[in-house]
């Protein structure tokens, strides 16, 4: 009130809040796998291609129906590991924490594509094995931006940010990646052992804060 009544003195309109461009969504990403179309075809079949199951949130993203077998390096494994499409151009495989110890591998956090020195596993699908030399991670907790959204929050690429979680299990997470392209909408990944944590619901209140 006494806002409105000075800038009502000096005959000047009372400024607006700020909004942003874009709502902001926020995901669990669980255990997945990204492939070549090399590694693809040894696990299904020359020229094989990947089928969409469901289209994701970002733009031209998919779960695949074809799912892979994970050997580990003590002969535990994971079955129905879901490959994420479209095909790129290095293996990736990103998994919890709780996924690593369970496998027995020690996971290195490490943001998307950054695999040298990561582990490797063998990969097991209808067709045949494949196995990677590397490229096994637990995935850096990260927001995808689309440029207007990073000016408005006033960050770039490669900046950390937090996430604050409400609800009854509320949390903060820190040190969250910021990722800026054209293609992006406005979109956080955090993996199956963070969203458990606080208990992550679809009407759980997140905000992103500098």
């Amino acid at each position: 009130m006494v806002r409105q009544a000075v800038y009502q003195r000096l005959g000047k309109p009372l400024p607006r809040a700020a909004t942003a461009p874009s709502p902001l969504v926020v995901n669990v990403s669980a255990r997945h796998c990204h492939l070549t179309p090399e590694a693809v075809e040894a696990l299904f079949g020359k020229g094989y291609q990947l089928k969409v199951h469901k289209w994701l949130y970002m733009d031209g993203q998919f779960a695949a129906k074809e799912t892979v077998t994970l050997i580990g390096p003590r002969s535990r494994v994971i079955s129905n590991l879901r490959i994420l499409g479209p095909c790129r151009n290095l293996n990736q495989i990103e998994l919890a924490y709780t996924d690593g110890i369970a496998l027995g591998f020690d996971l290195p956090l490490r943001s998307s594509g950054n695999i040298k020195g990561t582990p490797g596993c063998m990969l097991m699908g209808p067709a045949g094995f494949f196995e990677m030399e590397q490229g096994v991670i637990r995935a850096a907790r990260h927001v995808h931006m689309h440029p207007m959204d990073a000016e408005f929050y006033g960050v770039k690429a490669g900046d950390m940010m937090g996430l604050k979680i409400g609800g009854p299990c509320g949390l903060t997470l820190d040190e969250m990646l910021v990722r800026v392209d054209p293609s992006f909408k406005l979109e956080v990944h955090i993996d199956t052992d963070e969203g458990n944590a606080c208990n992550l619901q679809p009407n759980t209140p997140c905000q992103l804060i500098k």
